[in-house]
Order: C-alpha cells, then structure tokens, then sequence
C-alpha cells in the first residue's frame, strides 16, 4: 500500500522544492504576507481569497514528505534537498508568517494574547505530574489543582493533599462547575468579560483562512501514514514513525492553544465547521491525491469494523447503507468461538440447538439501536475525524494534550464531548485490541474525567446524545467478547454464561476505563436518575450483572493438590469491585430520601427478575451442589442493598419489596454455602486447592471488599431469616455446616460428610455464623456513626494502628460521593472519642516508632465487640491479639485477673422490619441444639471446645435479652396432639423452654458405643423403662427431617399437609437407610432443664461442688437494678452466673427452680474409671507438660543470659567492670591481661605466637572535618539564593594551611607540623569482644563457604561479631604485656625535668626495630596494611614526592590524632562529664596506640630534625642560619601543631611509655603552646594595646616569677616580634580582625585558656587510655584548672582562692626568654618576605564547634517545591530521582545515568567525596533517608512525620509533613557516633548505581 501511495503521489501534480518560490510570489514570505492581509481586509476580498488558497494548496500540500515517511529512508535521500523535514519547516515557517500577516510572530502571539479572558486555568499535565487535591474546595471528587494554582490560593487548614498523577489531568481552577469558587487562586478569581477588550477583526483574519488548510493537511498526513496492519497488529513503529514526523505540526497547534481564549475561539470554529470539512474532504474535485486520502480513510473506517452510512450527496465511493443490515458486527462479540458467530440479523436466532446464552444475544442482535451505537460513524467536522485518528494512533501523548488544551473554550468542549460520546465504541474496540492497553487507558481516562467530572455536561450528553445507552451497551459487547458457560449446580443443562477470570480483558482490567467513566457519571443525580428511571437500561444493566454471577467457580479437590494455583481469583474480585459494586454504590447514593422509593422499587423488581433467570438457567431447586463456591453474588447483592437502603433511608415498608417464601429459600442458599465455605476453608478442607483459595476467604472480609461482599450477604441472610421458619432456617444452617450428626446425646456419632478432625471447627464455625447474624445491626437500625465507631472500635482493638492504616482498613463506601470521606468531621470526631493518640517514641538502638492510636480504657470497659472483631478479621491471630489486649486491660485495671472470655455486648435495638430475625432464638430447634451442646459438654464428649461453651453461652443470653414479654400466651397457644408427640420443649419461647426437664431421649448410636449395653440392661430390669417407651415419651430429633418436613410445608402451603406427623425416624440421615447398617436406637436418661446443666456446669468450670449460690438470695437488690459492672467481664463461670440472674429476672418460676437445683446437694460426680488406653495418653500429656515446663525453664534462662550480655555489649549503663578486656589493677599477683576468645571460649594472655585480636570496625571519617567556627548551624537551601560553601569547615581550614606551609617550607618538616584525617581519617570501634587470630581466620573462612545471603562482604574482610553480631571488618591484635609492669611504670620518680628531657631524646634516638617475625608482628602489619586500605589514597598521601616515607608516618599519628578527636566529640566536646564515659568501655585506644607505634618506630627521624631539640635546646645562632638561600628553610616551631607533636613525641618512645615522661614531654610542650597563645593574642589586638602591653609587662620583667606571668611573656613577645615585619602591615584588612571590645585581663586570660584547652582535653584523655586513669568531672568554667592539675602542669600545692592564672602552669626546661627570642627569631626571618602569610599562620582558629548536619525547614513542602523541579548542575537535566546531601547541601541525580562517572553513579561519588564513603541524602520524592556506608546502603527511614506522627514513605498520601527533631537528632547521634553499621539492620550493597 505505501508503495501505491507513493507512485499515487509522484503522478500527482508535484510541485518541486524551488517553485515554492515561484516568481509570482514574491521571495520575501513576510512581504507575501503583508500583501494577502491587504488583500483580504478589502470588501471584495474574493481574489485575495483564491490567491491564498492556491499559496496555501502549494505550501502545505501534504504529498512528499510522507512519500519518504512511507517508503523509508531511501526516498528520504531521494527527496534531496534538506531531507524529509524540510518541507515541512518551511510549510510551518509559512504558516507562522501568514496568521502574523507580516508582521513578527512572536509580537502577534503577545497581541493575541492580551485579550485572554483567562478565567480558567486548564493546564494540562501527563503522568508523574505533581498536582493537589483539597476535597474541602472540590465538588467533583476528581477536581485537581497544578502547584501554582494551589500555593496562590488560599487553602489553609483544608483537607488537601498532593499527589502524583496516574494518568494525567488539567487544572481545574477557576471552574466553578468542579470546585469551589472561594478555593479559586488570585489569578483566577473570576474576571467579568466586560473590561476585556474585543478582538479587532483583522488581528485574526488570516487565522480563519490558513488554519483550515493547516488541519486538513494535518488530516491528511494521518490517512497516509496509517497502514491497515496485516494480522490485526499494528506495527508500532510505523505509527510511531509518523507520529514523530508530525510531531512539530501537533506542537504548533498546541502552541496556538496557549495563546488564551482568542485564539481557542477561531480554533473552536475551525474544528467543528462542517461546512469547510466537507468542502475540502469530500474527495470530489480533480484532485488526484485528495481523492486517494479519501479512499484512505474509507478503508481505515472499514477496517476498524464501522461503516460509512450513505449520504443524500453522492460521494465518490459507493457504500452500503446502514438500512440493511446485513452487516456482520465485525471482529466483535463473534470473536470467541464459545458464543458461536453472533448474527446480527433482525430475526430471532433460529437455531434452538445452540441455547448457550441465547436470550443475551437476541436482546444484543434484535435491537438495530444498539447496532447503530456499535458500527457507525460518520464524521462531520474536522474534530470528529481528528478524534478518530487519535484512537486509531492509540492516543498519542501529543494529540490528547492538544485536544485536551482547547476544553478551556466552552463550545469547544460541549462539541468534543458528544464527539467523544460519538466514538465510544470505537474507543472500546481499539482498546481492547491494543498491545499498550495501560498506557492507552490512561489516555483514556484522561481525556473522559476532565469531561463527565461536570455534571451540567454530563446531563447535556446524556439528554442528546443517549450516553447512558451507548455506555452500558458498550460496556455489555465489550464482556461480551469473554463468555464461557457456568459450571454451578447443574454442569451439563446449564444455561447461564459467566466471564471467564482467564481472559486478558479482565485480568489486564482492560475495562478499567469505560467502568470508571460510568461510575463517574453516575455520581451527577441528573444522570443516575435517569438511569433508574429507565426500564430497559436497568434490564441491560442487570442483564451485564448477571455476567458476573457466579464467575470464579472453586471445586473442592478431594484427592491430590491441584497442579497449577490459578491466580484468576484477583480479577473476579477486582471485576466484581470495579463493575457491579462501585456503579451500586454510585446508585445507592441518589437513593437517599423518601421520593426516591419508585428508584428502589424499579431496581429491586429487575434484580429479582434476574436473580429468578438465573436460579432456572442454573436449574437449581433446593440444594446447592456440593464441594462448589462461588464468592461472587453481584445480584444478591444489589438486592441486599437496596433493600437496606429502602428501609433504612426510603420508610418502604420491606414486605412489599420481598418475593414469597419459596424465593427467599432460594436466595439464602449462595450466601449460606459461602459462610459455610469459609468455615471449611478455615478448617483446612480445601488445602488441596493451594493457597489461592484461602486467599480468596481472606479478600472476601478485607476492609476494600466487606462492604460490597460479606456485609450484604449476611444482611441478606438475615433478612431471609427474619422472614422464613425459624426452624427451618436453623437447621438449613446446621445442614450446610454439616455438623448435622455432631447434635446427639449420645458419646459416639458417625459423620457420613466430615471427617473427625473436622467436626470441631466446623460445629464452632456454625455457632460463630449463627451469633453474628443474630447480633450483627450493620444494615438493621445503626446509624452511619455508629457504625464508623464500631468499625473503628473492633480495628483498634485488634493491634495500635496509624492513622492511615484505619483509614484504610475501615471500609468506606466506595463510591466518593457518599458522605462518609475518609478524613472527614466524623472520622476525626469518632477517632478521638474512641483513642489516644501514641505520639512516637525512640527507643535510642531501636526501630523508629510510627504515632499509634490506641483504644481509650472505657471503650475496652464497654465497647470492645468480639463479634465485629471476628466479622473483620482477614487473619485468625487478630482475633486473639485483640483477646491477649483485651485480657491485658482487664488485669492491668483491676477488673479480672484470670483469663477472661469474650464479653457479651449490649446490642443497638433492632428496626422494626426485621423483628422476626429474633424468632431464630425462640425456636425449638435451635433450644435443641443448645441443649444438647450443654449436655455434651458437661459430659465431657470429644470434639467440643471452649469457644463452642462460650458461643452457646452467648446464643443463650442473646435469647434471654430478646424475649418475647408474654410467656402464658405462648404456652396455651400451642397445638395439642403434636405436643406429645415430638417437641421437647412445651412451647417456642426459650425463657419457659430453659426450665422444662428433658427424662429420656431416643438416640441412634453405633453398636459400639457404651450406651447400648447400659440400656439394654436397663430395659430388662426396671418396668418402668420399658413402659415409658411405650407411650412414645422419649424425645428424638432429626433436624434433617424436621428442615425438609417445613420446606414441604412452605412449598405445598396446604393445611392438611402440615398437621400430619412426622416422616418416619429412620429418615434422620441423608445418605440410604440401609447404608449405615450398625447404628442402632438406645434410650439415655436425661433428667435434666438447661438450667440444670448450666448450674452443674459452673460447678464443673469451678472446680467446687455447690459452687453456684443464687446472688438474690442474699441481696433482694440484684433483681431490681440488673446492670450490674462485677458481671461485665470475666470468664465462663461470670458468664454462666450472668445467664442464671437473667432467667430468674425474667419469670419468677425460673427464679424457684434455680432456688430449688441449688438446694438438692448435687451428688459428687463419679471419678470415671479410666481404661489403659485412656491411661496411655494421659501419660503422655504429663510427659509433654513436664518437657513443656523443662524447655521453658531452658528458655528463661538463655534469656536471662541474653539480657546480661547485651547489657555488657550495648550502651547500658551497668558497673563498669564487667568486660573481660578491662584490666582489673587491684590484683597485683595477676601478671598478665587475661583475654576471653568468642569463638573456641578459652581464656588466657594474648602471646607472641597466639595472639588474641578485638574485633573492630575501621571506617574513614570525615565527620571532623564538617566541625565549623560559627555557632549557628547552616541550614538546607531552599532558595537560590542560599548556598552552602565550604571555607568555613575544619577541613578546608586545614587543608589550606597545610598547602601555604608546602609552600614555604620544607616538604617534610611540613608534613611533621600538622595532622590530616580532618577528612577520610580512619575510625577505629570495638564492641569490646576479643578472639583468637586462628579462631578468627577459621570463622572467616566458614563465612566464605557459607552459601546463605550476606548484608556484607567476606571477601572485604567484613564479618560479625560471633557474639554480639556486630559489624566489623578487622581484628586489633592485644599487646601481650603484664599488669604489674604497668603498675611499676606509674610510680612517679623525683627526677628534675632536665633528666627526664635527657632520658625522652635518648629513648627517641633508639632506632626502633621490627621484632622479630612472630605471628604477633605479622598480625600488627596486617592490621595496619587495613587501616591504610580503608582511607581512599588521596586521603592519605599529602607529600609533594609520593611514597614518601613521611606520608606514612603523617599517617600514622593522624590516625591516632582522629580517634582523639571524635572521642571528645562523642563527648560533647569537653571533658566536664569526666569518668569513663560509654565510649571509653569500649575503647580500643590503647592497642591501637601499641600498633602505631610500633611501626612509627620504624622511621626514625633525623635527630638533627626532631622538634624535640628545639624545643628544649637553645641552638646556637649561625647554624640556623646557614644555608637558607638554596634549600627551602624548616617550618618554623610557633607554626607546629602542638598536639601533633604530642603524638609524634609519645609514638616515636619505645611501649609502655613511663608516666613521668609522659608528663615531661607535655610540660615541655605546654610552654610552646603558651607563647603560640600569646603571639596569637599580640597579632589579634591593634597597634594601641600592644605598645600598652609592651610597657607594662616590661616593668614586671625582673620579679621572681617573670617566667610564670603572662604580662610580662607577652610584653616580651611582642617586642620580639616588633623586631621583624610581622606587625608591620597595619593595613585596612587589619582592621577586620580587630575586636572592637578592648581587652580586659580577664578576656586576655580567657583568651589564653580557650587557646590551650583543645590540647589540654586531647592529653588528658590520651593520658586516661594510656595509663587507665579517671577523668575528673567538673564545671564548665574550672575544666582547664581541673585538665591540668590532672595533667601534673600544676603544683599540687597550688591554692585555687585568688582567680587562676593560666601562666601559673608553665615549667620553662631552659630560660624562657632565650627559649622565646629563639623562636621568635625563626618567625622573623620568615616575615622578611612574607609577612602577610606569617600572620595568617600565627592565627589559628582552635575553638571548632560540634559538626551538625544541615539544619532542616520545618514544613517538608518548602524542600519538595524547591528541589523536586531544580536541574542538576551537572547535566542540567531534571533528575528523575533527585536527592539532597545532608552533611553539605549538595544537589545529585540518585541512580541517574547521566551523571555518572567511571561506572560510579552520583550519589556513590559524593558519599566518597564528601564522607569518605559515608553519605546521608534526603530522596526528595520519597522524603525517605538513605544511608551510602562503603559498598552498602540501608533505607534509614524518614525524618518527616505528618500530623498523625507516621511517614509518608514516596509520598503516597501527600499529607504535608514536618520535621521530627527527635528522629533528625537521632540520625545525626548516628552520624557522629559511626553507629550506621550496628544500629541500621537492612543493609544491601548498591553496585555503585545509586
């Protein structure tokens, strides 16, 4: 066909490229323009016309370009030129420059603009859009706001939430049809159209002449590129192809569409004028290539199964009109073979034999309406055939959004709805055949909400266009197509048909579209009212019901486990939902008041029509066949609730809306089977059906489905109940249960249809059915808010729930229109009356706590209903849950200590209509059963539980509340020659019934039971037996045969019938009477009143003879006021005593009778003899209890192991001494540091050759480096305004200084004066454990070989703590040494500090060698190789000659240097707490110490360079000047760091390190950082104060103590350093720096303490690992008197009353000034040339605050609105997933391809860059955490909570949210404290995709 289009178009008249330019146009188009306008605006405007037309049939002529879009790329290049975009370019270049008419385009589109009278928004956005919904603003339920429109409206306080569009919408601000006019936003607030100005005419003039050509060459371009494809499935490609081709010419018109309602309105009139589409499409006129896009679309139009009706002009193509109809409904409900070919002829069908569905198909077939509806179209307007081929493209994106931006024109909109309307049909056949259906329903849907959501157009359509019609039949063919018989009931002579589940269209919810446009137009009254009004819809739509009735057959396996698990069932319940339920409940909700009774009246008799086609399709008569259920009554339920609604809202009056006895019958089978189906299901008798089937019984009570299933089935039943004999009715329900046999006296039965194991289950599964139906009052006189207070009552009672999760677990109706929204008045009203809120809490290790709502006390006191609980519960355990809560309340306040029972619930009172639902309770029967159950209790026979006492129990007390008042009546009433003939009780009502003694009862047993021998011998011996016999006294009972004795009776309704006796007793089972050849008939003696036995049976639930005494007796009171609280809760025997007060309230003769049991001594209970089997098994169950009680004894124990360990292992605060690892110094006969191993359990000293390891965590760290100066933490920017840079961060300040020394300085002397690791410096942890290096190698390996899932990687290294499962990834070998040792060393020595200076150089200068190679050395290598690995290399190497050995031993001290430092931090900073806090229990400093200086050792420095010299060494002069010219001089002293040298001093001596050095080399350094102190001081202050200082401290220089005072240090120092330039430049910047505030001793004192105490805290803790002392705690304002007393820097005589003096702490080794000149003079010698940088290096900044993360907004919508939408830097792409780091603010692409870099996605660099591998980044779409830790990430959860305490993790509910400083605090705790790994459970590695 291309190839036919092609050589068509190059017949053609074709006019090459350049005669566009022909030389009667002139070349200029804006020139051409400006003259065609002149043209036109002259009265005579014809020939301007014509000229235009023959510009405008050459411009746009549609033949090239898709010559070469359907031929492929050769034509293409064939075509020359500028390719196949070209021409088109140039045609739109056309267009543009004729609507300007000369002038600039972009100046016509503003002028066209400014007559916008914009009082709509209609933005239109696709799926993924971020939009808000405020239902307190919306009319429609569906109305939707873009973000814009949202903030600049005012909607605070409203119920409103954001959301991501599924489908796509438009905004519907300013459309007071939808919403509300006061939710309108500021630009939208209805403008009057009067100060509009009007549109001048010429302005638009050329629009009106060039668009019709433009669309039509649009059109044109769609007929050509659709190719009919070839086996119904249509390439993709070549439709994509085209569209893509078109793709400029669609942006253009939807660029005219935005320029406002000027241009919709010509727009409008192009698109819907018939006049010019028949002109120009007709395919008449010479025109070769018009005629064959003509033929084109004839095709197109044939193909889809549609015809072209005749029209009274004579088209080119002669067509069959639809008159005849000897059509074939084309492709359609004839497709499946199961229907057989549907013929459309007017005639019934006449052949009988295919009776399959027959009466759906003539109703479809007869009617040439529904034929018209489904075949023709026929296309008027330009928009009519641009509709169709957007469906016949399925719905490209392009065309929707432009359709769908024109609706803002209201012309346009009426027109494109019945266009719409028109082509629905189609739509349906195009969907169903598409490949893309989600995609294309959404398009759908799209489309359809923006036009039904209005109801003044929906109404409109419906009128003219019959939309109702058209959607219901169209929605009838469209389940047409998937029909399969039923198999219910009768297989072979079934006539009903039912969608097949299997089917695509249902399982893909292909129907999803149509089915939700019809719920949506239901909800307009206008609509639905004309729906229910019209008969022959609403036998349409029930006939579409009854589809469903039925669907999903489940047929018991009874043999082997079904092969294959069919999941069909999730499409027969969402079909069901979707189809029937919600367009119900959209009825439902127009039938609220009294005039609508006629609408109840008119679905009710169509339902039961359908229900009566059905029960005689299915041929059902009495008994439903068994081992079948179909969950899926669509019609039974329709009647249910119109019923309800008729007597609850409507005052019908209920028996004139109910069919006769024999329909009732009927109707209570389905539903019957399905509530006995569910006990099975429970009971596990269908497991051989899988597990789908229990998944079945779950969806049929979840929260979505209850109230469209299980509530109207049971509604259903009990209206049947309250209407039908109560005798019948019982044991029809006991039958179905099959528990039949169960009800005998006798001990043994025999159950010909349920095996043993399953008798119990089911007996409870029928009392349990028969309470709730005698005590559910859902449908039967509750109101709306009692019902939503009970429904919430029974899901709080169950467990704590969220907010959201009631929401959703309490059934709404679905329909949105219906009252009761979820969030509404009531629902928030109900919620706090019924529960306190649980606001969150945090245990400190533990998960993250939701806010919870939990049930007040009083509404567990009085409202907690068992029997709602069991209704809605989809899992057993809820049931018991909300028993263990209720049994919790009870003895937490009080009330009952034991076990409690359910307690029984005062019930709301009954609507009048269904008062003969009480009847069930007074029936015979039913006392029968009851009867017999207590009986059987009592005498301990099998199979019966307490649930089942308990439920009678309840069926008793039921009874006793809902009695009939009269009883004399009742009893005389009785008839009497069948009194003695059956009955066991005189009469129906139960409160005579409980007092009437049963003596002897007829029972059938098998031979074997012990009954037989009783009695025969019984019989023989006593006369008296024999005579009773006789005269027929003995009750028997059938409850078969009394149920079919009254369906005979309700049948036949004859009288004569029903006075006969009995059938004859053998009938009593259903199977032959010769089948069970071995029962037989025995006599029991009874002798019992059901008081009686619920008298013995408290005695017996007591465990005491003559427990039971009646209350009254001694307090007359009790029968006067009968509520009374000690009843309310308890277990049986309160039950039991409860039941026995109510009989005797009601009549006095129960009262004397229970005087009277009470008062004959029951004679002891005879001890049963108990045989050896029986002997047997009770030793068995004492064995079991005794293994039971030995195993729990096991348990508490390992438990209360469990608990002590994890107090040692976490941060509990327990004693201190209990790890092993602490070395107890009380002992001194203990020599060595004994070690417990984790693995083999053995204890001993860690050797040279079995070295024991702590397990430990290394991680890199750059946690110090985000420590900044200023107080007020950074906050997330949330403008672009705001940044983040990071100069002012610990690192960077670092960072620079290091670089500006390398400048200066001598490379490795450089690297000597500073520390690194500010960033990526490796962090060591411990849990404390230890373990044998071997034991540990032998875990690892059986680690690899282990196949199971690790969150961590062996191969890295990493494992867990074998005993407290903690992760970690190296072992830290112990350095073996003994206790006492450590003792000695501490002795202090009285050495001068001279000597100890001696004795620190010479243990330095001892070249420290590798011990030998023992295992323990081997261990200390490797452990260190790990700590290198651990930090990324550029973190490590700072030396300008790499692999130098100074990068190593910069290293090694930073190291040692980080731990310090985040010990202070995890310390808050300070040492004020003192002790061995938390951190320091688990410390491993001091091994680490043992590793690194063991290998610092290695490196000795050149003792020429060691630092130690200078400080404690005057040197002489001209060798420090020497040689400064060639070589780069050393880093001067006063510009070291002094706590770097620390850790250099202490790591270069031999371990263990004495104390008295240690002290030495402190003091020592003390003096250095003094004047680094006081030089910082005298650069900080101006020229004034130092000249002041200079003086003053100058006249103090001679007294005894100069060295010690700081005036006169610092008046040295300053008159040292006035000697070189340093103070020289007094420039502007100084001033800067200057602090206003003068300087008072006090602050320069200040000043100087907080300058020294950094280095104080890091050595006082250093001390306190090194040598196990205490941290003395202390205030704030004395830590550095405190710190250095601790530190021996101060005299311990030292008298602390006058203010402390820092200076006082100094202890000069060698003269102070000379020391101070010395260092002076390297300062000098360095400012010469540079003084600037000397003084920016003599500043340093020491006080750095704790590090924080970003401080957070308070409202999350401000982060979303201003992220969600921001470019990455990087790409400049709107990520798909964009994230937000939280430690630094920078922006990244989670998962995003684009930024990806050497296969490491953003979000993994960063958390390498900037953490060292530990990222924290907000997911701004989801408002969730992620954690990167190395090779792993974890989910942490959400620091955003709602209003209700929960999370809204992707922001599903779109609730707006804020920040919980609780939650933000403890991710930051985290941070700090590298807890990630040990408190985060879920970790998963990311393969660097994040």
């Amino acid at each position: 066909m291309a190839a036919a289009a092609a050589a068509a178009a190059v017949g053609g008249p074709q006019p090459p490229q350049p005669e566009l330019l022909a030389p009667g146009l002139a070349v200029d188009k804006a020139a051409t323009a400006a003259h065609l306008k002149a043209a036109l605006s002259r009265p005579d405007n014809r020939a301007g016309a014509e000229e235009l037309q023959a510009l405008l049939e050459r411009v746009l002529s549609a033949e090239r370009p898709l010559t070469a879009a359907a031929d492929g790329e050769e034509a293409a290049a064939a075509g020359g030129g500028g390719g196949p975009g070209a021409a088109e370019e140039e045609a739109l270049e056309w267009c543009k420059c004729l609507l300007a008419g000369g002038g600039g385009y972009e100046e016509f589109c503003a002028a066209v603009r400014a007559y916008d009278p914009a009082a709509l928004c209609g933005l239109v956005w696709t799926a993924n859009f971020v939009a808000y919904r405020c239902r307190t603003c919306g009319i429609s339920p569906c109305m939707s706001l873009c973000a814009e429109c949202f903030h600049q409206g005012d909607h605070t306080g409203h119920d409103f939430n954001m959301f991501r569009s599924q489908a796509g919408g438009a905004c519907d601000c300013g459309d007071s049809n939808v919403m509300r006019e006061s939710g309108f936003c500021k630009r939208h607030q209805i403008k009057s159209s009067s100060n509009i100005p009007c549109v001048p005419k010429d302005l638009l003039m050329m629009s009106e002449f060039v668009l019709p050509r433009f669309i039509f060459c649009l059109i044109q371009y769609l007929r050509e590129g659709y190719n009919e494809p070839a086996a119904d499935v249509p390439s993709e490609k070549d439709l994509n192809k085209v569209l893509q081709l078109l793709e400029p010419q669609i942006s253009f018109l939807e660029d005219l569409t935005k320029m406002g309602g000027a241009m919709r309105s010509v727009l409008t009139q192009v698109l819907t004028n018939q006049q010019n589409y028949k002109d120009l499409t007709s395919g008449l006129g010479e025109n070769a290539c018009a005629k064959k896009s003509h033929e084109k679309y004839l095709i197109a139009l044939k193909s889809s199964g549609l015809t072209y009706p005749e029209d009274k002009l004579v088209y080119g193509i002669q067509e069959q009109s639809a008159g005849t109809s000897t059509l074939a409904v084309q492709g359609f409900a004839g497709a499946t073979g199961t229907l057989g070919q549907l013929d459309s002829s007017d005639e019934e069908d006449q052949d009988g034999s295919q009776g399959l569905g027959k009466r759906k198909r003539v109703k479809l077939s007869s009617s040439t309406k529904d034929q018209s509806i489904m075949d023709v179209l026929k296309h008027k307007s330009f928009l009519e055939e641009l509709l169709f081929w957007t469906i016949k493209y399925e719905f490209p994106q392009k065309m929707v959004t432009f359709l769908l931006n024109m609706l803002p024109d209201q012309e346009y909109k009426v027109a494109f709805t019945k266009t719409f309307v028109q082509h629905y049909a189609f739509i349906m056949k195009t969907l169903k055949k598409s490949h893309e259906s989600d995609t294309m329903s959404n398009r759908i849907v799209h489309i359809s909400v923006q036009l039904f959501s209005n109801e003044e157009l929906a109404r409109q359509v419906t009128e003219e266009c019959q939309l109702l019609d058209i959607m219901v039949t169209v929605l009838l063919y469209m389940m047409e197509s998937c029909l399969i018989k039923s198999e219910l009931q009768d297989e072979e002579n079934s006539l009903h048909v039912v969608v097949n589940c299997g089917e695509a269209l249902l399982k893909n919810n292909t129907y999803w579209p149509l089915v939700s446009d019809f719920i949506n137009i239901l909800s307009h009254q206008s609509v639905a009212k004309r729906f229910l009004e019209d008969h022959g819809l609403l036998v349409t739509w029930m006939n579409f019901v009854s589809f469903f009735q039925g669907m999903n057959l489940n047929k018991r396996e009874l043999n082997e486990h079904v092969e294959f698990e069919s999941q069909t069932y999730y499409a027969a319940f969402a079909a069901e939902l979707e189809a029937c339920a919600q367009p119900m409940w959209g009825l439902l909700s127009h039938c609220k008041v009294r005039e609508t009774q006629e609408y109840t009246r008119n679905v009710v008799r169509y339902c039961l029509e359908a229900l009566q086609d059905w029960f005689d399709a299915i041929n059902f008569v009495d008994e439903p066949a068994p081992n079948q259920v179909t969950f899926h009554l669509p019609l039974h339920r329709y009647y249910a609730m119109f019923l309800s609604k008729a007597v609850k809202c409507q005052e019908l009056d209920l028996d004139s809306v109910l069919p006769d006895q024999e329909m009732l019958m009927k109707l209570m089978i389905h539903p019957l089977q399905i509530q006995a189906s569910l006990a099975e299901i429970h009971s596990n008798m269908w497991v051989r059906n899988g597990l789908q089937i229990k998944g079945q019984a779950m969806t049929y009570v979840q929260s979505h489905f209850c109230n469209s299933m299980i509530d109207p089935d049971i509604y259903l039943l009990q209206v049947c109940a309250s209407r039908l004999d109560p005798d019948y009715f019982i044991s029809s329900v006991f039958e179905r249960f099959k528990v039949v046999d169960l009800l005998t006296m006798a001990s043994q039965h025999q159950n010909t249809v349920l095996d043993a194991e399953h008798e119990r289950s089911m007996l409870e599964g029928a009392l349990t059915f028969l309470v709730i139906l005698l005590s559910l009052r859902l449908h039967l006189g509750m109101s709306d808010d009692e019902i939503l207070r009970a429904e919430m009552v029974a899901q709080l009672c169950m467990n704590d729930r969220t907010h959201s999760s009631l929401l959703d677990l309490i059934p709404e109706n679905p329909n949105p229109k219906s009252g009761i929204i979820p969030g509404s008045y009531s629902f928030e009203s109900v919620l706090s009356a019924v529960a306190d809120f649980k606001a969150p809490v945090f245990e400190p290790g533990g998960s993250m706590q939701q806010g919870m709502y939990t049930p007040k006390a009083e509404v567990w006191d009085q409202e907690f209903d068992p029997v709602m609980v069991i209704l809605r519960t989809v899992y057993r355990r809820d049931v018991q849950s909300a028993m263990d809560r209720y049994t919790a309340f009870l003895k937490q306040s009080g009330k009952f200590p034991g076990n409690p029972w359910p307690p029984y619930k005062k019930r709301t009172p009954l609507h009048p209509s269904y008062k003969g639902l009480m009847r069930l309770l007074h029936c015979k029967t039913l006392h029968i059963v009851l009867f017999t159950l207590l009986y059987k209790i009592l005498m301990d026979h099998q199979n019966l539980s307490e649930h089942v006492l308990c439920m009678v129990l309840y069926l008793i007390e039921l009874g006793l509340e809902n009695s009939a008042e009269e009883e004399s009546d009742e009893e005389a009433s009785v008839c009497g020659p069948e009194r003695c003939h059956d009955s066991w009780f005189p009469g129906s009502n139960l409160v005579s019934n409980m007092r009437h003694f049963i003596n002897y009862v007829r029972v059938r047993v098998p031979e074997t039971a012990p009954e037989v021998k009783r009695d025969s011998l019984a019989s023989t011996s006593s006369d008296s037996l024999s005579s009773l016999q006789n005269s027929g006294t003995a009750q028997v009972f059938s409850l078969v045969a009394e149920r079919r004795k009254k369906f005979q009776e309700i049948i036949n309704r004859s009288s004569s019938e029903a006075n006969q006796v009995v059938r004859p007793k053998t009938s009593s089972k259903w199977s032959a009477p010769g089948s069970a050849p071995q029962l037989t008939t025995a006599i029991l003696e009874i002798k019992e009143s059901i008081l009686s036995l619920l008298i013995k049976l408290h005695h017996k639930l007591s465990g005491k003879q003559n427990s039971y005494y009646p209350p009254w007796l001694d307090d007359i009171e009790i029968l006067i006021q009968p509520e009374i609280p000690k009843y309310n809760h308890g277990d049986g025997i309160t039950a039991v005593e409860r039941i026995l007060l109510k009989a005797a309230l009601q009549s006095r003769m129960n009262k004397r009778i229970i005087e009277e049991i009470c008062r004959k001594v029951t004679p002891p209970v005879p001890p049963k003899k108990i045989t050896a089997a029986e002997k047997k098994t009770l030793d068995k169950e004492e064995r079991r209890q005794k293994a039971r009680e030995r195993q729990q004894k096991l348990l508490a124990e390992f438990a209360s192991r469990q608990k002590s360990f994890m107090e040692t292992a976490m941060d509990v605060d327990s004693p201190e001494n209990d790890i092993p690892m602490e070395i107890t110094t009380a002992e001194p006969q203990v020599s060595e540091a004994v070690y417990d191993c984790v693995i083999c359990g053995q204890s001993g000293p860690s050797s040279e050759d079995r070295p024991t390891g702590l397990v430990v965590l290394l991680q890199a760290s750059s946690v110090l480096g985000q420590c900044r100066d200023n107080i007020d933490p950074k906050k997330l920017p949330i403008t672009e305004e705001e940044q983040i840079y990071p100069w002012d961060t610990c690192a960077a300040v670092h960072d620079v200084r290091l670089s500006l020394l390398q400048r200066y300085f001598k490379d490795s002397s450089c690297l000597l004066a500073v520390s690194i690791g500010w960033e990526g410096g490796v962090y060591v942890q411990t849990c404390g454990h230890t373990l044998h290096i071997d034991c540990h190698k032998s875990y690892m390996e059986s680690l690899r070989n282990d196949q199971v899932l690790q969150g961590f990687s062996v191969d890295k290294g990493e494992f867990t703590c074998p005993l407290c499962r903690q992760f970690a990834n190296s072992v830290l070998p112990c350095f073996p040494g003994s206790n006492v040792e450590s003792n000695l060393w501490q002795r202090p020595t009285n050495k001068s500090i001279q000597d100890l200076i001696k004795e620190v150089e010479e243990l330095q200068g001892r070249p420290g060698a590798f011990p030998s190679e023992t295992n323990l050395s081997k261990e200390m290598e490797s452990v260190m190789k790990d700590i290198k690995n651990t930090t990324q290399k550029k973190y490590r190497d700072y030396s300008k000659t790499p692999g130098s050995p100074d990068n190593d031993f910069l290293f090694m001290y930073s190291v040692a240097r980080t731990n310090l430092e985040l010990e202070l931090i995890h310390r808050g900073g300070n040492l004020c707490s003192g002790g061995a806090s938390t951190a320091g229990k688990r410390s491993c400093l001091n091994q680490l110490f043992h590793v690194l200086a063991l290998h610092m050792r290695l490196y000795s420095i050149d003792s020429e360079f060691n630092p130690w010299r200078k400080l404690t060494q005057l040197v002489e002069e001209e060798n420090s000047q020497q040689g400064n010219e060639e070589q780069q001089p050393e880093v001067p002293v006063l510009y070291h760091d002094v706590t770097s040298l620390l850790l250099i001093q202490i790591l270069m001596m031999p371990q263990p390190l004495r104390k008295d050095h240690f002290t030495c080399i402190v003091k020592v350094l003390f003096t250095l950082l003094y004047t680094q102190a006081l030089v910082a001081l005298s650069v900080k202050c101006n020229e004034e104060d130092r000249s002041a200082w200079k003086h003053t401290g100058a006249l103090k220089k001679n007294t005894s103590d100069a060295e010690k005072s700081y005036e006169v240090l610092l008046s040295f120092v300053i008159s040292e350093l006035s000697k070189g330039k340093l103070y020289h430049e007094e420039g502007t910047q100084e001033c800067a720096m200057v602090s206003p505030v003068a300087w008072s001793p006090e602050s320069m004192e200040k000043y100087l303490q907080d300058f020294c105490l950094p280095f104080l805290r890091i050595t006082s803790l250093l001390q306190h690992h090194l040598f196990g002392e205490d941290l003395p705690s202390c205030q704030e304002e004395e830590e550095f008197s405190v710190l250095s007393s601790c530190l021996g820097l101060l005299p311990t005589f030292y008298q602390t009353e006058h203010p402390f003096i820092s200076a006082s702490c100094l202890d000069w080794p060698v003269p102070a000034f000379d020391i101070i000149s010395q260092w002076c003079l390297e300062i000098n010698s360095f400012t010469e040339r540079h003084a600037e940088q000397g003084k920016a290096l003599l500043i340093q900044e020491s006080r750095w605050k704790l590090p924080h993360l970003l401080q957070l907004p308070e409202n999350y919508n401000t982060i979303f609105q201003y992220y969600h939408r921001k470019t990455c830097s990087v790409c400049t792409k709107v990520p798909k997933d964009p994230a937000v780091c939280l430690v630094c603010g920078t922006f990244v692409c989670l998962k995003g391809l684009c930024c990806k870099q050497q296969s490491y996605c953003e979000c993994v660099l960063h958390s390498q860059n900037c953490g060292a591998g530990t990222g924290i980044f907000l997911l701004i779409n989801a408002s969730v955490i992620i954690i990167i830790r190395g090779h792993r990430f974890c989910l942490w959860g959400s620091v955003y909570l709602d209003a209700h305490g929960e999370e809204d993790r992707d922001l599903r509910r779109g609730k707006p949210l804020y920040i919980c400083k609780e939650r933000y605090k403890v991710l930051e705790q985290q941070w700090i404290s590298h807890t990630f790994d040990h408190i985060n459970k879920r970790w998963g590695p990311h393969y660097n995709g994040l």
